[in-house]
């Protein structure tokens, strides 16, 4: 299964997140509460999967987003938003994103986002 790096600021969200992604097989390799520090993080360990939430402090998820494709344009990165988002969800696409979560989600939401982009990336 895929080692996936959790990039948002909420502790109560990376813990939720962590638990669906876990129970869906995969295995969480870092949490981090930032911008900055999830395209440091990305660096460093590779993973094969980055769920990025979009509203951050230091770097937000979009400009942490254009870091990491930036410097790895196979990255495979989830962006998560509110569903009020749609500007920012087409920039995200626009930057290079993979997939996206809506908040509220569930874990049928994140095990299918998943399981698509790892279905891509095997391809």
């Amino acid at each position: 299964m895929a080692n996936i790096l959790i990039v948002d600021d909420s502790r109560t969200s990376r813990k939720v997140l962590r638990k669906m992604i876990e129970d869906a097989g995969h295995t969480v390799v870092e949490e981090c509460s930032n911008g900055e520090e999830g395209y440091l993080k990305y660096k460093e360990l590779k993973p094969d999967l980055v769920t990025m939430d979009i509203t951050m402090p230091k770097l937000d998820g979009l400009e942490a987003l254009q870091l990491i494709i930036k410097s790895d344009e196979d990255a495979k990165v989830i962006m998560i938003t509110a569903a009020s988002q749609k500007e920012k969800m087409i920039q995200a696409i626009k930057y290079g994103a993979s997939e996206f979560i809506a908040k509220p989600y569930d874990s049928e939401d994140v095990k299918q986002a998943i399981n698509k982009v790892l279905k891509l990336q095997n391809t």
